[in-house]
């Protein structure tokens, strides 16, 4: 199969050929020759595919009368008290069943902690960490961090590492701002604070590297086609429906795997992906991925230090 990125490896090499001698390369009838060009397909483990899957952590950290699937038509001086409790859902029963779902698939993955949220559930942000998943931070609050400036979003952000540091003993080195919504500041302030890695870009299905403050970073791309909170929330898809997108997803970085690196993104929250139903279906998903060769789940901490290791990472 001819892949884009052969395609352009022979271009370029014939290219090459016309510039040394262009005579020749249009006289010389070519041969039937089998052109071995290096296809830095796999991963540096020798996996096909890899999936990453998010669970955040964020209930218990939002704001008065947060978003959620009730009518947004509360007056203002009132508590949308049922809202509340939507939210409570995801510490007292979504992330609990949900850690018991990776444990029965021997997986593990890559929680996305609110800073407010660890301090008022701080066993369970324990819990998290004590069953082998990565903390990483995803700001102290719901706060919109691409309106501070450059000194309060490094004291935002630093506010909600040590909160998971302090009750966990977990360094974070990931980042996912607030609905992906970093600013200007955010990658040089992770930089500085001795981050490797960031989720919040949607433009790639493989991790890839970029220059911040003229060292290596690495980008692990998130999605919001294979995630709860865009596609459930209590009032868009079906369980069944997300099986089908999700499975469709797969299916197709799974045969383009074949000849280059693909990376799967899941995104569960701890109120949405830790239903009943949702568990029910994520463990159909699970089960229907790990029947596949050559399929890994790894941590986003994982995949960030295995791209900065592989000298066939894309560089942006």
């Amino acid at each position: 199969m001819t892949t884009r990125r052969n395609f352009i490896k022979m271009a370029g090499l014939t290219g090459a050929a016309v510039l040394a001698n262009p005579s020749r390369t249009f006289s010389t009838p070519m041969k039937n020759e089998k052109v071995e060009l290096e296809t830095p397909n796999k991963w540096l483990d020798g996996s096909r595919l890899v999936v990453s899957v998010s669970m955040q952590f964020e209930a218990g950290g939002q704001p008065q009368n947060a978003e959620s699937p009730f009518p947004q038509n509360m007056q203002k001086g009132y508590n949308d008290f049922p809202a509340e409790t939507w939210y409570q859902y995801g510490y007292k029963e979504g992330i609990p069943r949900m850690l018991d779902n990776w444990d029965k698939h021997g997986i593990k993955v890559t929680s996305h902690m609110v800073g407010s949220a660890v301090l008022q559930n701080p066993q369970l942000a324990k819990e998290i960490v004590q069953r082998g998943h990565e903390a990483a931070a995803h700001g102290m609050n719901w706060s919109s961090q691409y309106a501070m400036s450059y000194d309060e979003e490094k004291k935002f952000i630093k506010a909600g590492v040590d909160a998971i540091k302090n009750v966990t003993g977990f360094n974070a080195v990931g980042y996912n701002a607030n609905w992906l919504r970093r600013g200007e500041n955010t990658l040089k302030i992770l930089q500085e604070l001795g981050f490797t890695y960031h989720i919040d870009d949607l433009s790639r299905d493989e991790p890839f590297i970029i220059q911040v403050n003229n060292k290596d970073f690495t980008v692990v791309p998130y999605t919001i086609r294979c995630n709860d909170i865009v596609l459930i929330e209590g009032k868009h898809f079906s369980s069944d429906q997300f099986f089908n997108q999700v499975k469709a997803e797969f299916d197709q970085l799974y045969a383009e795997s074949e000849f280059k690196r693909r990376q799967l993104s899941i995104s569960f929250h701890d109120r949405i992906g830790g239903t009943p139903q949702m568990v029910k279906t994520t463990s159909d998903l699970l089960e229907y991925i790990k029947k596949h060769n050559g399929v890994t789940f790894k941590r986003k901490d994982e995949i960030a230090k295995m791209t900065l290791e592989d000298k066939n990472s894309i560089r942006e």
